[in-house]
């Protein structure tokens, strides 16, 4: 459970010098990864950041908030990446859109991998971590439903159903957080060039690469 924070009057709380609440979050969200969520403290993060575990509450105003901020991070980016897809104005075919989406997805992956590899871990032990799982599946069927546009228009093979083939895309781009490390010597591009490439020649019918 979250610790809840002492009382507090005044102005909102602002950053102390030297420790703003982007500086904290990065960090929550690194011990919520290395030690679990329901296994970190707040005083556990002020001993990371240096400071009293009072001290903690001028920055943000409880654990359950910087959970919220993370899992709306990793979120946020992938419904941007669906919604671009689904509601295209320039004509382009759903196979084109449904290709640019996972190259997309790869690519918040890997620029917000952290927070990412937090909402992948997420059990829905709390109403924060409920509302995330919900949106999950609201991009999981916004991204079959373009799945069943391709199939329609003739891009894509039948015999697939759209939820599952959804549901393998969203794998295989998440097994990322498994394996991939920054510096590692496969950037981001790199990754979402072959994952798009692997994906697409195995699933598109005979038929040049459409961009």
């Amino acid at each position: 459970m979250s610790e809840p924070a002492p009382a507090t009057s005044g102005s909102p709380r602002r950053g102390r010098p030297g420790y703003d609440q982007e500086t904290v979050l990065r960090r929550a969200i690194e011990l919520f990864n290395e030690q679990g969520y329901d296994g970190t403290s707040m005083g556990d993060l002020a001993r990371e950041l240096g400071f009293s575990k009072s001290a903690i509450y001028h920055h943000v105003p409880s654990k359950t908030h910087l959970l919220s901020l993370a899992l709306d991070e990793a979120l946020d980016g992938l419904t941007r990446v669906i919604e671009e897809a689904s509601n295209d104005a320039a004509g382009r075919t759903a196979y084109a859109r449904l290709r640019q989406a996972v190259h997309r997805s790869v690519e918040v992956l890997v620029e917000h991998q952290p927070a990412v590899t937090l909402l992948l871990r997420v059990r829905g032990n709390s109403e924060v971590e409920r509302a995330a799982l919900r949106r999950r599946r609201e991009i999981d069927a916004r991204l079959a439903a373009l799945v069943k546009e391709a199939i329609d228009e003739g891009s894509l093979r039948t015999d697939v159903p759209p939820a599952l083939v959804s549901r393998l895309l969203f794998g295989m781009v998440n097994s990322l957080v498994e394996w991939h490390r920054a510096g590692g010597g496969v950037e981001g591009q790199q990754l979402s060039e072959a994952i798009t490439t692997i994906v697409f020649d195995g699933l598109a019918l005979d038929q040049p690469h459409q961009s």
